[in-house]
């Protein structure tokens, strides 16, 4: 489990990015890079790091099912996640 304040930070940097997204595109399609250098540095999209919507893990974290491999793991072998079984052959 990652650390609470680490999971905190990201939560505020993605709130950050959706607060600044229209201004960032607008002033990016205006080319004034004077207004956009004085905007919060996490308010860009470059700035998030994907982690475990359930553990908060940053590293081996699977796109399209927004968890870590580990917790992936653990789930798919109890079932808990649909079309998804153990490869045998």
């Amino acid at each position: 489990m990652a650390r609470k304040a680490l999971i905190a930070r990201e939560a505020k940097r993605r709130k950050m990015v959706a607060k600044y997204a229209d201004l960032r595109s607008k002033l990016k399609a205006e080319g004034n890079w004077e207004a956009l250098d004085k905007l919060p540095k996490n308010s860009s999209k470059v700035r998030l790091h994907n982690r475990c919507q359930l553990t908060g893990r940053p590293k081996g974290y699977m796109r399209k099912f927004g968890i870590n491999r580990v917790t992936f793991r653990e789930m798919a072998l109890n079932g808990l996640i649909p079309g998804i079984t153990k490869a045998s052959w």
